[in-house]
């Protein structure tokens, strides 16, 4: 290894957590703050998602995404922020980063922000040949919107969540037709308008409790088989949603996890299970919008600010899931929850035995994000759902 740098915080991932973390630290006073990136641009995943719908709650107002995540790089460049793109962390042992060219920084705090993914075709266990023609929507997204590539003529989704009516844009967009979407829950899981708007206007079918059994195609995609026995003709296959943290660095830094979503265990104030280490975004809570992980980056700061003032530090407690709750993660306004079936009901926050928060009730959709308002001040939590 090299001769150890020094930073006061390091940033692990340039998107929209990442950077208004690092802003926010800038803002507030903090020394040398570096974000470290390893695409060769920074702004995450707005970048290459050519629509609107990007900054309602930080920006009050609707931007596309490339707009977005260049004011989010604009904003860190200004306040003095270190922003090194095309540089891949290997590890992070207590607050020492090291990356993959040997160097070491040396901080007083880390932020892991390494955001989301979605699973891919192997990681489903999808059966079938192995053609060329196979993507997740971010593929399609950085083939189309960076590289300006064609990716097909006709296409099937895999998939009903948000991310996958946003995929019928991607590939309209690329003079693709996507020519059926298919998943296995009994109904979409998005909101009525965005379905209107992307699967109803380009008339695409949207076939429920079904999945792919089958790719098959020699060189190309050549059609899918359905659980269901019907064949459907297409030359791609985009794969969306079903997101699992980039939680590579996490665990290699032996922080505690959340085994139901995968990423690592954090309080209310993104504090790991590791004196000195955060995190934030998407890395904790797969997947929020991107102006939610913007606030987490914000709130983030202010507690970082006050580990580099005072050495204190608490372990976060875990989130008990109860009933039909998957998951429930902190993010800046409270919680986020999801839900692993469709119904209506209520959401409700106990710590101990005191409810300390409830939802009214609601229709609960599997895939959307629940958000709950609440400060536990270190409380253990369960969360369940009732009918």
């Amino acid at each position: 290894m090299t001769s150890p740098s020094n930073a006061r915080v390091v940033v692990i991932g340039g998107g929209p957590a990442g950077l208004s973390a690092a802003t926010a630290l800038r803002r507030a006073g903090v020394g040398a703050v570096i974000v470290v990136e390893r695409e060769q641009q920074a702004g995450g995943i707005p970048r290459h998602t050519d629509h609107t719908g990007f900054g309602v709650r930080d920006l009050r107002r609707l931007v596309r995404g490339p707009e977005y995540a260049r004011r989010l790089v604009h904003a860190a460049i200004a306040a003095g922020v270190d922003v090194r793109t095309g540089t891949t962390v290997l590890d992070v042992a207590g607050t020492s980063v090291v990356l993959a060219d040997g160097s070491v920084i040396d901080a007083d705090a880390v932020v892991l922000a390494t955001g989301v993914r979605e699973r891919p075709r192997a990681a489903r266990l999808v059966p079938g040949d192995r053609p060329a023609g196979v993507f997740t929507t971010g593929a399609i997204q950085q083939l189309t919107a960076l590289h300006h590539r064609p990716v097909g003529e006709r296409a099937v989704i895999v998939g009903a969540e948000h991310v996958s009516f946003s995929a019928i844009w991607t590939l309209h967009h690329a003079g693709c037709t996507p020519v059926a979407m298919v998943t296995s829950l009994p109904r979409h899981q998005t909101y009525v308008p965005l379905r209107l708007a992307s699967a109803t206007r380009h008339g695409v079918p949207i076939h429920t409790d079904v999945d792919i059994a089958e790719i098959v195609g020699r060189e190309r995609v050549d059609s899918v088989l359905l659980t269901d026995g019907r064949r459907i003709h297409c030359d791609t296959v985009v794969f969306t949603g079903d997101w699992i943290p980039d939680h590579e660095v996490a665990r290699r830094a032996g922080l505690a996890m959340v085994g139901a979503h995968r990423g690592p265990l954090v309080d209310q104030q993104f504090r790991t299970s590791n004196p000195g280490v955060f995190a934030v975004g998407n890395l904790v809570h797969p997947a929020e919008t991107a102006d939610v992980c913007v606030l987490d980056g914000r709130a983030a700061a202010a507690s970082i600010v006050g580990w580099c003032t005072t050495g204190e530090w608490e372990e976060p407690a875990p989130i008990a899931a109860g009933g039909d709750v998957r998951w429930a993660a902190p993010i800046a306004t409270g919680l986020t929850v999801r839900v692993a079936s469709f119904g209506r009901g209520r959401v409700v926050v106990s710590a101990g035995d005191q409810i300390v928060a409830r939802t009214r009730r609601r229709a609960l959709v599997p895939h959307q994000a629940i958000h709950v308002p609440i400060v536990a001040a270190g409380r253990p939590l369960s969360v369940a759902v009732t009918r």
